[in-house]
């Protein structure tokens, strides 16, 4: 075997190992993609409901809640960044970080300062690599995340927006994930929870008078104290799933690719791996053809 026909071989072999890894990686990818699909599947409902539920309270009670109040001069943004853990995914990471650098252009024209909170080893590298500071990070779930971790970022960044900016907190938070829509498309979102943004008005309404059927018990600031906690737990809670089923579709996607590329170099690699040695046949064919010759001709 030549030299040259001997490194397509190793080539090729060290791609099949390659491809390998990559097929085992898409079907980890698929096999979990599912659960995830359904995990967002029965929390989403919850979470439109509930939104709606917050949103009536804040539009038709005559209640100023701290949860629910425009702060005059707000000057500090708290936004949670959800990203991955892992990379493998394609450009998943990139986009969501690429998104929260575009919010962090607005939040800074307007006045504000930026004040991130992470999640996900790759927002983590992505900041301490450019040495910037963070004000806090969870990490080590991405692709499966629990309901515990979503309630301890809920309590904080709670926690965070009541104090305020003046007792070093925040006045305002807001949200950058990835919005599961199917296998093929995955949005990033950016959303503010807090103060409440009430987006639509959905209490129901009697067509005689136009007034919404909510009533209130105990009373309205009761209910509010009792809703928002969980409306923002059930929304980021939302947030963390569908991120991490747009994680493990974007890697299903990239690892197929990985092993489809794979497949075709090997195929390359054969292909020239095989020239090579037919140049190499034909050459010894060659080289006894004319040496041959030279003894014919030295017999004469």
């Amino acid at each position: 075997m030549g030299a040259q026909q001997r490194e397509y071989r190793q080539r090729s072999r060290s791609v099949q190992s390659t491809k390998k890894i990559t097929r085992a990686m898409e079907l980890i990818a698929a096999s979990r993609v599912v659960k995830a699909r359904q995990r967002v599947a029965e929390t989403t409902p919850y979470a439109r409901a509930i939104t709606r539920a917050a949103s009536a309270v804040a539009t038709h009670a005559d209640v100023d809640h701290p949860l629910t109040t425009k702060r005059e001069q707000p000057k500090r943004a708290g936004v949670l960044v959800i990203t991955s853990d892992r990379g493998l995914a394609g450009a998943y990471a990139a986009n969501v970080l690429k998104r929260s650098e575009q919010l962090r252009e607005l939040v800074e024209d307007s006045g504000m300062e930026f004040v991130p909170y992470l999640t996900g080893r790759k927002a983590e590298s992505y900041y301490n690599f450019r040495s910037r500071p963070y004000e806090d990070s969870w990490s080590g779930f991405s692709d499966s995340p629990t309901f515990d971790v979503a309630q301890e970022i809920s309590e904080r960044l709670i926690g965070e927006f009541t104090k305020g900016s003046d007792e070093g907190g925040v006045d305002e938070i807001h949200v950058v994930y990835t919005r599961f829509v199917n296998m093929v498309t995955q949005e990033v979102q950016v959303t503010r929870l807090l103060p409440l943004e009430v987006v639509e008005d959905a209490a129901p309404r009697t067509p005689e008078n136009g007034f919404p059927l909510y009533e209130f018990e105990p009373d309205a600031a009761e209910v509010l104290d009792a809703l928002l906690p969980r409306y923002i737990t059930s929304r980021i809670w939302n947030a963390l799933l569908q991120s991490a089923a747009s994680e493990l579709a974007a890697r299903q996607r990239a690892m197929k690719s990985a092993t489809d590329n794979a497949e075709e170099l090997i195929k390359t690699y054969t292909r020239l791996a095989n020239q090579a040695r037919q140049a190499e046949i034909t050459q010894e064919i060659s080289e006894i053809v004319g040496g041959a010759s030279a003894l014919a001709d030295a017999k004469k």
